[in-house]
């Protein structure tokens, strides 16, 4: 089935697209897709990015260890991705250098396909990754993806150099190594706006009911605030995450092989472990790996975990047995043990890897599968991926499409920059001199939150004001009533959860009292002006 297909009922036309999914997935297809010239609807039962997509560790890469498990694809099409996306969104993700330390006396308890390799040939290993092994594997990491922005590997002595201080005295040999950054809820923001910026309709707090082909149109029931309501669309996209296999089944009501497998990631944040800006690496003795990385200031972030996720998506939580795993793991590695009593916040996203029958959570791909029925009226189920291939994913998802969208325009994306990025990927310190000069008010701390959360729209959102009691109600950690303002009406955010835990990661600098200020704002603000646009 080729070309424009369908018309809605008189007096509505139908979308060329129907999105069900407002996590990077959905909201990078839509981007693309409204940005070719396709009218664009998209849903989502939540907040943008509420899920998996909010719950990350927060890292554009590569995928260092999924070079054990030979995917030279997948990682080579994450590393290409780095430096673009690096291009487009230079205020909400940089560059990060990352320590892997090293001791001949780890051993690994593994079963890629690697760890299988090196028993045949080295059966004497008996579970060791030797050095030279790690070594060709950061060769390849420098050069598989056409390396340009970023710096390559560095040999280490963890005896001498002070990125070895925070570790025990045992590590002497190791590696630095570049990856990037990314703010992942904004991330999924800005792919909203700018496909909303681009003509396609975003519903959020918005569920996707039932959906049914109806000759050669999709026609679709949702239910949001403004109750139930009937949408018509020459395609659907089915970009539910974790909920993926329920809208097959339950919305869409067809029966399918293809499924996901869910695996949770847990996280813990602690107060900051040490006093530099490079990120460390951990190899553990169960074959998992884990990432210590400077959080919001003040902060270290540890994660992830990897496990079998029972039970609904919604209700994924770092419980105590991950939360103690994590800071066992760490203090491994650390000087100074990281204890459960150190833990400020946890939290846990629900991965849905594609279901290629792997042993367990671990071996499960990365890689993104994407399903097309054309049984009528096409309908696309994508599954799996990754917040560094969402852009490739998308351009897949439009490549799919493309034969029932002959108008439609080609690949845009790459290096577009998303709101607010639109300046050089190394020109972040003098856009924050630029806004401290234009605001002098501004305290330097303040100044650089707002360049790396909003880019150039910081100047926007400023809006003019001469000081700081212009920005209106401080509901303190540099929050103001400006801001609030701003992401109400520019951002999608309707709760005070949205701002605190997705927009920013603000409520980990207030205290109770403070978020409970801002909630009962919100919520005077919502109450008054429901659709706050």
């Amino acid at each position: 089935m080729t070309g424009r297909i369908g018309v809605s009922a008189p007096g509505r036309p139908a979308a060329d697209l129907f999105i069900i999914g407002g996590g990077i997935n959905g909201c990078g297809i839509a981007r693309d897709a409204a940005g070719r010239g396709l009218s664009v609807t998209l849903a989502e039962q939540g907040d943008l990015a509420q899920a998996t997509s909010s719950a990350s560790t927060k890292l554009f890469h590569g995928g260092l260890r999924y070079l054990e498990f030979f995917e030279f694809r997948l990682v080579r099409e994450a590393l290409e991705e780095r430096e673009t996306l690096l291009s487009a969104m230079p205020h909400i993700s940089w560059p990060m250098r990352f320590v892997l330390p090293w001791s001949p006396q780890m051993r690994f308890e593994s079963d890629t396909p690697t760890s299988r390799l090196l028993s045949f040939v080295m059966p004497w290993m008996r579970g060791r990754r030797p050095a030279w092994l790690i070594r060709l594997g950061l060769f390849l990491y420098d050069n598989l993806g056409g390396r340009r922005i970023l710096p390559g590997t560095r040999r280490l002595d963890l005896s001498r150099d002070p990125l070895g201080k925070p570790l025990k005295p045992g590590f002497r040999l190791g590696w630095e190594y570049s990856d990037c950054w990314v703010q992942d809820a904004r991330l999924v923001v800005l792919n909203a706006r700018d496909a909303q910026a681009r003509g396609a309709t975003i519903l959020t707090r918005t569920r996707v009911a039932d959906a049914e082909r109806a000759g050669d149109l999709w026609r679709i029931t949702t239910e949001g605030p403004d109750g139930a309501r009937t949408h018509h669309a020459r395609a659907l996209v089915n970009a539910g995450g974790p909920w993926v296999e329920e809208v097959i089944r339950n919305v869409a009501h067809i029966q399918s092989s293809e499924g996901v497998r869910l695996v949770r990631g847990s996280h813990i944040v602690v107060p900051r472990l040490y006093d530099h800006d490079r990120c460390y690496f951990f190899q553990g003795t169960d074959g998992r790996i884990i990432f210590a990385i400077p959080f919001e200031e003040d902060f270290t972030l540890i994660g992830t975990t990897d496990m079998d996720h029972q039970g609904p998506p919604g209700d994924a939580h770092c419980s105590d047995a991950e939360r103690d795993y994590l800071c066992a793991f760490a203090s491994q590695y650390f000087a100074k043990a990281v204890t459960p009593d150190q833990v400020v916040w946890t939290y846990s996203g629900v991965r849905p890897l594609y279901n290629d029958g792997a042993k367990s959570a671990t071996a499960a791909t990365r890689d993104y599968v994407l399903g097309l029925n054309d049984a009528g009226a096409p309908l696309l189920n994508v599954f799996g991926g990754k917040i560094t291939t969402y852009r490739r994913l998308a351009e897949g998802a439009l490549a799919k499409l493309a034969p029932f969208f002959p108008q439609a325009g080609g690949d845009w994306t790459a290096r577009v920059p998303l709101p607010g990025g639109d300046f050089p990927v190394d020109g972040v310190e003098e856009l924050i001199a630029q806004l401290q000069a234009s605001h002098p008010f501004l305290p330097p701390r303040l100044a650089r939150r707002l360049v790396r959360t909003y880019g150039t729209e910081a100047f926007l959102l400023l809006d003019g004001a001469e000081s700081m009691a212009a920005l209106g109600r401080d509901f303190g950690a540099g929050l103001t009533g400006a801001e609030v303002d701003w992401l109400i009406r520019n951002e999608f955010a309707r709760s005070a959860q949205d701002i605190l835990w997705r927009r920013t990661k603000l409520g980990l600098h207030m205290n109770e009292a403070q978020r409970r200020e801002l909630e009962a704002f919100v919520d005077t603000r919502q109450a008054a002006d429901p659709a706050a646009e």
